[in-house]
């Protein structure tokens, strides 16, 4: 897999990335439908991804997957105990004010950790893997903290993302987020409604 990473030309396709990427499907699918067993799906691809974003050289990826495997584990809890005090997994939102505050803390962030990945390391494409990375974290809180705008920032990370993985040769994973994408729309909708929902009976 480090090979293919490196020349980013090969078409071969290495069995752990074909099961991390069912795994997140998985995953994925579940947290649309805010199913608290998404989360042992998400800890085992997370780990898996690791390894391949190391071998493609994806280091901002691979660091952005420890950060994941932490996230995962508190929305865990997190989830759980909406669950258990009102019966559902409850979606929240954000004020105009916060959302700014979110895009603005992104922007800073994927400037400084590209210029960190440019400087010191071999990254490939540096500053457009820290936007995918950055972008991912702070979706992936928002998601834990069961906040519906995560899904507009997975949305777009996966339009960033296909293209990004693409190039460096991880090319199922490039198909992956293509269908990521289908999914994170299908929870931006599926979440909105169940707000709405919620609101009213509130």
């Amino acid at each position: 897999m480090a090979g293919e990473g490196k020349c980013g030309m090969a078409w071969s396709v290495n069995p752990v990335e074909i099961l991390a990427a069912l795994l997140v499907l998985i995953n994925i699918a579940l947290v649309a439908k805010r199913s608290v067993w998404n989360y042992p799906f998400g800890i085992v691809a997370v780990a898996l991804y690791a390894f391949l974003f190391f071998g493609a050289k994806l280091y901002s990826d691979m660091l952005l997957q420890g950060f994941f495997l932490v996230l995962n584990l508190y929305g865990w809890v997190n989830w759980r105990r909406s669950q258990v005090d009102a019966g559902e997994v409850v979606v929240l939102t954000l004020g105009w004010p916060a959302r700014a505050a979110w895009l603005a803390g992104c922007g800073v962030a994927i400037w400084g950790w590209g210029a960190l990945m440019h400087r010191f390391t071999d990254a490939s494409l540096p500053w457009w893997d820290a936007g995918v990375a950055i972008t991912s974290v702070a979706a992936q809180l928002l998601l834990s903290r069961r906040i519906l705008e995560n899904w507009v920032l997975w949305i777009a990370v996966d339009v960033v993302a296909v293209p990004l993985f693409a190039v460096r040769g991880l090319w199922f994973t490039a198909g992956v987020y293509v269908v990521l994408l289908g999914l994170s729309l299908w929870g931006l909708i599926d979440w909105h409604r169940a707000s709405a929902r919620h609101r009213a009976v509130a």
